[in-house]
């Protein structure tokens, strides 16, 4: 993926699930881009039953740029797709964006005019207006706030899946091969050079988003237990604050047999301390469990996604 004197300027990446009716719609608007340094776009098909791929294909015929069609074995979801794409770009900057048409191409050439202005090596975008569905409207919030808690993200920093990248920072975070890879995580972890720029945020055009309830609890997993130890910095904290309840409860106890007399204890409230105790450690060993696993996973070689074809069209135009 390393850039040369032939590579182009800019590379769009834009991965693909079930995209529907929304593809025929999505490659014309690349048509039409207008743009004077040379570009390129990177299509990843991340496993879509509707036989979007095959579209795809015969879509891209005559396409006035280059442009590489991947197709992954399966649904990997978006960010294993999102960083797959990244391995096949070659531009000097990149940018992402999603398959909806929700990120209209002159809001990414603004991002892309912004990212060469100033000095940062990624911008992400954030919207005064935004179109999404108010369930993944508050999943965003929450793994918003979650990743300010527990990667250190800025406060004034929203995390957009519409961003533009520099291509050293690209480099550096596609050397990740974990199994559950989280591109903010990264991103975070291999910058400070971070910039925001207000955009448009348009309704979908087709279908609906493919985040499912399953899909963002694996994303939160992700958030929580592959680029953080806070869960069990907090596992430490509670099993802290457990024994020196159960010390101060211990206390009560000698002191009420030592002065009081030794009286019946009720049944419900030894339950009760019992079933909290025990509560808190299973989640505890829970946590610590999730972190084993995830480990296991990644020394076994659990793949973080896996390429059935690759197809690549040179454009007869820039």
């Amino acid at each position: 993926m390393e850039a040369n004197e032939s590579s182009p300027e800019v590379s769009f990446v834009v991965p693909l699930y079930n995209t529907g009716k929304a593809l025929p719609l999505l490659l014309e608007a690349f048509r039409t881009l207008t743009l004077t340094e040379t570009w390129e776009l990177v299509l990843v098909d991340d496993g879509s039953s509707d036989g979007t791929f095959v579209a795809a294909k015969a879509l891209l015929k005559d396409f006035p740029a280059p442009v590489t069609l991947v197709e992954l074995a399966r649904n990997f979801g978006e960010h294993a797709a999102v960083i797959e794409a990244y391995r096949h770009t070659r531009g000097r900057f990149v940018v992402n964006v999603d398959d909806d048409l929700q990120n209209p191409l002159s809001e990414a050439l603004k991002l892309l005019r912004h990212l060469r202005e100033s000095g940062a090596e990624v911008v992400y975008s954030y919207y005064a207006d935004k179109k999404h569905h108010w369930a993944r409207n508050l999943a965003s919030w929450a793994a918003n706030r979650s990743a300010t808690f527990l990667l250190g993200k800025p406060r004034d920093l929203y995390l957009s899946s519409f961003r533009a990248l520099r291509r050293e920072l690209v480099e550096r975070i596609v050397t990740y091969r974990g199994p559950y890879p989280y591109i903010d995580g990264l991103i975070l972890g291999a910058t400070n050079r971070i910039e925001t720029l207000e955009v448009e945020h348009a309704e979908r055009v087709d279908g609906r988003s493919g985040y499912t309830p399953r899909k963002l609890v694996r994303l939160a997993m992700s958030l929580l237990f592959d680029f953080s130890v806070m869960p069990l910095r907090i596992a430490s904290l509670l099993g802290g604050l457990l024994c020196v309840l159960g010390v101060l409860i211990l206390a009560e106890v000698v002191i009420e047999t030592l002065f009081v007399g030794q009286r019946q204890l009720g049944w419900g409230s030894l339950m009760g301390a019992l079933a909290v105790f025990s509560g808190a450690q299973l989640l505890m060993l829970g946590i610590i469990g999730e972190y084993v696993g995830r480990a296991f996973l990644t020394v076994s070689g659990k793949p973080q996604s896996l390429v059935r074809e690759v197809i690549q069209h040179g454009g007869h135009a820039a």
